[in-house]
């Protein structure tokens, strides 16, 4: 064999052997780049969730934020309001004593006049509607601390009940009283039965044509709630966003003060007060109070 020869077969034998080695060390080095691809996978899809969760915490924060500035809005705006209604209340309250007790007297004059009688009782009528008004008022500006009692829930139920029983019986609605006998209830026993017939006589205004009214309550381990539900139509979104604004109504000849007195009732009972749409249809409105505020007052 020539040398030439020999050249070329250790040349062909040497690049045999540098490659042999070359695919022996490819694995390795492919191995190393799975890693770290695989690394950069992991931390991308780290920092991803990372991200998801601190946008989600942002908007959590963004939407506590704008809740805390309504609500300390609609506080400022209440304690200005509440100023001027007190006022104004208390006013029409001193005239209305007097005017009052004229047409009382007018009626005894008019005792044998069937047409001025009719005219006087529709006057009356408004002078009444005036009144329930006034009182809406100064519920809404007395803001008062609880004077806390224990009372039977279910006597408070029935005695609201039986004050508004003309109503019901000439709207039509069928009242459905479900609260355990015995069941007492640490709170301010005017307030809460304020509170309770407000919401019983906004649920009648939402069944002119007649309907079914519920009374539930649970006593449980954190607390005594309170629900009022109907069979009317239901609360629109906005209905469900602004119900308990003072002055917000949908009804034509409403103060809008019914449900804002309710939402201050439980709010000076540390409590709540929410409401939503019934499955069957109908709103629910619920008073939550707090067992640990009832454990301090007690």
């Amino acid at each position: 064999m020539t040398s030439e020869a020999q050249l070329s077969l250790v040349t062909a034998a040497d690049v045999d052997e540098n490659f042999d080695d070359a695919s022996a060390a490819l694995p390795d080095e492919h191995a190393d780049l799975e890693t770290v691809l695989a690394a950069w996978h992991t931390a991308t899809l780290r920092l991803e969730r990372t991200h998801e969760t601190l946008c989600a915490e942002v908007g959590r924060l963004n939407k506590e934020l704008e809740l805390k500035n309504r609500e300390l809005a609609r506080k400022n705006r209440l304690a200005d309001l509440g100023q001027m209604a007190s006022h104004v209340a208390h006013e029409v309250r001193n005239n209305l004593v007097p005017v009052s007790l004229y047409m009382s007297l007018l009626r005894r004059r008019l005792s044998d006049d069937a047409g001025s009688l009719d005219i006087l009782a529709k006057v009356e009528a408004g002078f009444a509607a005036l009144d329930v008004t006034v009182n809406d008022l100064l519920n809404f500006t007395a803001h008062r601390n609880p004077q806390w009692q224990t009372f039977v829930v279910g006597d408070l139920v029935e005695e609201v009940c039986e004050s508004v029983g003309p109503q019901l019986e000439a709207q039509m609605v069928d009242v459905e009283v479900d609260v355990p006998p015995n069941t007492l209830l640490t709170a301010d026993r005017e307030m809460v039965r304020r509170a309770l017939l407000n919401l019983i006589l906004n649920a009648v205004d939402v069944m002119p044509s007649g309907g079914d009214l519920v009374i539930t309550s649970y006593d449980g381990a954190q607390g005594f709630e309170i629900e009022v539900a109907d069979s009317g139509p239901g609360l629109s979104e906005e209905d469900q966003r602004r119900v308990f604004e003072p002055f917000y109504t949908t009804k034509p000849h409403g103060t809008g003060l019914g449900l804002a007195i309710v939402y201050h009732v439980a709010e000076a009972h540390g409590g709540t007060v929410t409401a939503a749409n019934c499955p069957e249809g109908g709103a629910a409105f619920t008073m939550k109070f707090p067992r640990k505020e009832m454990r301090a007052a007690a």
